[in-house]
């Protein structure tokens, strides 16, 4: 894990952000995205993938990261936006908003996957599966993952009965289940296919 992305050996390359979201597979909830730029004098110990960290490690970073970090950023699309533009274009406007969004302007921007969001504040490099091997990647996929949680737990407060704080809004069994019982709440996500079916069949049910 590289520890110094703010490269400090060419003063020309500037301050560097890491980008990454998450959320681009669950039923429900926005997608989020976050974009850090690391302090290489203030280093944090154990930045990884955000999937290969417990929750409760997850939440200790996340608030080591909003201390330490130059600058970061956490941003969203919103179910709505996710429907209308589909959930790929709605990922690269979450990262597009964290980015443009840090309050010290990066020289670079390392983006976690093959694809670069449009309209970027500044240049930007693709970098597939950045979020294991790039500790200001590692940094945005705990921020972001950590806020879309968070929302997931607001959402079981107001959806009790779709369990969101279990499967977080991810196609499970549970979430399947519960979504056949009741059909879609106002989160779900209805350009997805799972959803959609549930929601017709739900105004099926209201016709017969």
């Amino acid at each position: 894990m590289k520890q110094l992305d703010l490269l400090v050996s060419d003063a020309s390359a500037g301050l560097v952000a890491g980008l990454d979201e998450a959320g681009r597979g669950p039923l429900a909830g926005p997608v989020f995205a976050a974009a850090v730029i690391l302090d290489p004098n203030n280093p944090i110990e154990g930045l990884n993938d955000s999937k290969k960290l417990t929750a409760k490690r997850r939440d200790a970073l996340a608030v080591l990261i909003k201390e330490r970090a130059i600058s970061w950023e956490i941003a969203s699309a919103t179910v709505a936006e996710i429907d209308d533009i589909n959930i790929l274009h709605a990922a690269m406007l979450a990262m597009q908003r964290a980015c443009n969004g840090l309050s010290v302007k990066p020289e670079q921007a390392l983006v976690d996957g093959n694809r670069i969001p449009t309209g970027l504040c500044c240049p930007a490099e693709a970098i597939i599966k950045g979020d294991a091997s790039h500790a200001a990647i590692a940094a945005a996929s705990i921020l972001a993952k950590t806020a879309r949680d968070a929302v997931c737990l607001e959402l079981h407060r107001d959806y009790p009965e779709y369990g969101f704080d279990q499967h977080k809004g991810y196609g499970t069994a549970l979430h399947l289940q519960r979504l056949s019982q009741h059909g879609p709440c106002p989160e779900h996500r209805r350009s997805f296919a799972p959803v959609r079916a549930s929601f017709l069949g739900k105004l099926k049910n209201e016709a017969d």
